[in-house]
């Protein structure tokens, strides 16, 4: 749907509802049958974490939008803030939170995302419970409550844009239509002169709230989404005859956002999305049943984390060294290193978006990104490498 431009069955109890308030205020596969718990090139997550902060969190490649950009209402902040882990029916859930009093400065919106573009061919696999009414004030706002991948757009029609919507849910309606869940498939889109994308998508338009086993296939041009076991859309291409199957590897996410304030009658109000468990298989198809199966004995085998997407690796026998019989030459000293070439590298942005390979300077060094980045600090993370001082 129209909302791209990126710089990138539980009721809380009113204690928690209270607390999520003042906090938001504040500012090409082969099929598989159910699979051991080992396999490689999978990502599994139950979201057992403190908070955000918690260094496990990070450490597990997720990270928290917090700035001001879109999509959504112009001038909202997103806040690391509106994230937060309760337990819900005795197991931790991933909460996202989104409040608004009909105002920009009043608007707050909740995003974590994994911070690598590692995803691509193959079975994601969620559940998610989405809501109808606000946790407290009045309802009607047009709140979007979301599960996706995407990857970054390097400019306007970028043919290697790739995004897929497996759910935005909007239960009070919005873009001009009514209650509804979208499942949406992206070939591109552009910001100038005004805002557009090519794009393929289908609705159901009924209520969602509540829990619900979100997977979609993503294997040999087809992109095949469902939702409680139930096929809702196979996509291919859009009207012009672009693939809407994905380019290039993605990163995976899950936001809360409004749409617009135009739905908002007065007071405060705050809207929650939880996530229960999110799961990846790489270059597998995996059936619904089977995707929700394996991250059962997951956690059944008291697994809360398993990140393999990288690949498996098998340890080698380390290799026999032995003692030179014959005294080595001494190396010739090194040149010193000649400071860093700054002078063509931009400042640091903690709002830009960032390639593998681009350059900038920070701190007075050169820093070179290893990968997809946004807001996170050269010096301070693993996505940056340090080229040496200016």
């Amino acid at each position: 749907m129209s909302r791209r431009t990126r710089t990138t069955t539980a009721v809380l109890t009113s204690v928690a509802t209270v607390a999520a308030t003042a906090l938001i205020l504040s500012g090409g596969a082969a099929a598989t049958s159910t699979a051991a718990a080992a396999d490689c090139g999978v990502l599994f997550d139950d979201f057992h974490y403190a908070s955000p902060t918690d260094s496990a969190f990070s450490g597990a490649g997720w990270t928290t939008r917090n700035d001001v950009g879109s999509p959504g209402v112009p001038g909202a902040r997103w806040l690391t803030s509106n994230v937060t882990f309760p337990t819900v029916n005795g197991e931790r859930v991933a909460q996202l939170a989104a409040g608004t009093d009909g105002s920009a400065a009043g608007t707050t919106h909740s995003e974590m995302y994994q911070n690598q573009l590692r995803f691509f061919d193959g079975t994601y696999a969620s559940r998610v419970r989405f809501t109808d009414a606000p946790d407290s004030g009045t309802d009607g706002d047009h709140v979007n409550e979301t599960y996706f991948t995407i990857s970054p757009l390097r400019y306007d029609r970028d043919p290697l844009y790739s995004e897929l919507d497996f759910s935005e849910y909007l239960p009070n309606g919005g873009w001009g239509g009514p209650t509804a869940d979208y499942q949406t498939s992206w070939y591109t889109y552009w910001n100038n002169p005004t805002w557009d994308g090519l794009r393929t998508s289908t609705a159901q338009n009924r209520s969602f709230a509540g829990w619900h086993d979100i997977v979609t296939q993503v294997s040999g041009g087809h992109v095949k989404y469902f939702i409680d076991g139930v096929q809702t859309a196979d996509h291919t291409t859009d009207a012009q005859g672009n693939p809407v199957y994905p380019r290039t590897p993605m990163s995976i996410n899950y936001n809360m956002w409004f749409i617009d304030t135009a739905g908002h009658t007065s007071g405060t109000s705050v809207y929650t999305e939880q996530v229960d468990w999110t799961y990846y298989a790489g270059n597998q198809v995996v059936s619904p049943s089977d995707a929700v199966a394996r991250a059962g004995q997951y956690r059944t085998a008291g697994t809360s984390h398993v990140d393999t997407v990288s690949g498996c690796t098998t340890p080698t026998t380390p290799t026999t060294t032995t003692k030179p019989t014959t005294p080595t030459t001494p190396t010739t000293p090194t040149t010193p290193t000649q400071p860093a070439n700054c002078s063509t590298a931009a400042e640091w942005d903690w709002g830009t978006v960032y390639l593998a390979g681009q350059r900038v300077k920070h701190n007075a060094h050169l820093w070179q990104a290893n990968w997809w980045t946004q807001g996170s600090e050269p010096g301070l993370t693993a996505q940056w490498a340090d080229l040496g001082h200016c």
